[in-house]
C-alpha cells in the first residue's frame, strides 16, 4: 500500500476516521462504578465503532486505545487495561479476520506487557491479507514521540549518507512515521466533551477537521458516528485554497 497523496483524493471523500476514545472513567463515576467497569464499557463502543465503519464503506479507522502518557495512571488500571487488551484481542480476532478487516498497531509495542506483544504481532499477522477496514490501534502511543523517530530515521540515513540534507521533505519524513501507507485523517472526533488532541497524529492531523461530542466513549454508537460524519460533510476542506 503505497503513501496516499492528499491532493489526489476529491476534498470532501471520506476515507479516513480517526477517534479518541474518552470518557470511560468519567461513565463509571456517574454510575458510582470503579474506572475499571468504564473501560470495559468502552470496549463495547469500539466494537460499534468498527461495525460502523465497516458498514458505511469507510476504509480507515484509526483508534487512540492508550497513551504514552496513561502509564503514569495507577497500577491497578494500568494492568487492566493490559487486560482488556488480551481480552479484545482474543475474542474478536477471529471475527475481524473473517470481516475483512486489517488490524495495525502503532505507538511503542515494545513497552507492552510481552504476552501482549505477542497477541498485537498475532493479529497484525493473522489479518494482514484483508483489505474491507484498515483499523490502527494507537497502544503506548505519543504523536511527539513518533516525530522525533522520524526525525532519528532521516538523520541516520544522513549520517550513512543514503541521504543528503536536501532530501529531507515533508514526504520523507511522513514516510518514516508509523502511519506511512494510511491517509491523513480526514476527521478526528473525540468523545466526553474535551476538545484538544492529547498527543495524537499531531503530524497527520495538520488538515483533519476536528470534530467533539459530548456523549462519553461508553455511550457512543452508530448514531454518534453518523452525527460526525454529517457534521464533516458540512463543511469545507480547502487545504489553504480558495474554496470554489
Amino acid at each position: 500500500m503505497g503513501i496516499v497523496n492528499k491532493n489526489d483524493l476529491t476534498p470532501n471523500l471520506l476515507r479516513h476516521v480517526a477517534i479518541i476514545m474518552d470518557g470511560n472513567g468519567r461513565w463509571a463515576s456517574k454510575r458510582s462504578m470503579s474506572r475499571l467497569k468504564g473501560h470495559e464499557q468502552g470496549a463495547k463502543a469500539v466494537r460499534e465503532a468498527i461495525k460502523g465503519c465497516r458498514e458505511l464503506g469507510i476504509p480507515f479507522l484509526t483508534l487512540f486505545a492508550f497513551s504514552s502518557e496513561n502509564w503514569k495512571r495507577p497500577d491497578e488500571e494500568v494492568n487492566h487495561l493490559m487486560g482488556l487488551f488480551r481480552y479484545f484481542i482474543k475474542r474478536e480476532l477471529a471475527e475481524l479476520k473473517t470481516a475483512g478487516v486489517k488490524v495495525n498497531f502503532i505507538g511503542n509495542i515494545n513497552k507492552l506487557p510481552r504476552d501482549v506483544q505477542d497477541l498485537v504481532k498475532l493479529a497484525a499477522s493473522e489479518t494482514s491479507h484483508n483489505t474491507d477496514l484498515v483499523l490502527t490501534i494507537a497502544l503506548s502511543y505519543g504523536s511527539q514521540a513518533e516525530i522525533v523517530n522520524s526525525a532519528r530515521k532521516l538523520a541516520a540515513l544522513v549520517q550513512s549518507g543514503d541521504m543528503s540534507v536536501e532530501d529531507i521533505t515533508e514526504a520523507s519524513l511522513a514516510a518514516a512515521l508509523d502511519t506511512v501507507g494510511i491517509p491523513d485523517p480526514d476527521f478526528v472526533l473525540r468523545t466526553s466533551g474535551e476538545k484538544r488532541l492529547s498527543n495524537f497524529l499531531l503530524w497527520q492531523c495538520a488538515y483533519s477537521e476536528l470534530i467533539f461530542q459530548d456523549v462519553l466513549w461508553p455511550d457512543f454508537n452508530r448514531d454518534c458516528l453518523e452525527k460526525a460524519i454529517e457534521e464533516y460533510y458540512s463543511r469545507c476542506r480547502r487545504y489553504g485554497a480558495v474554496s470554489v
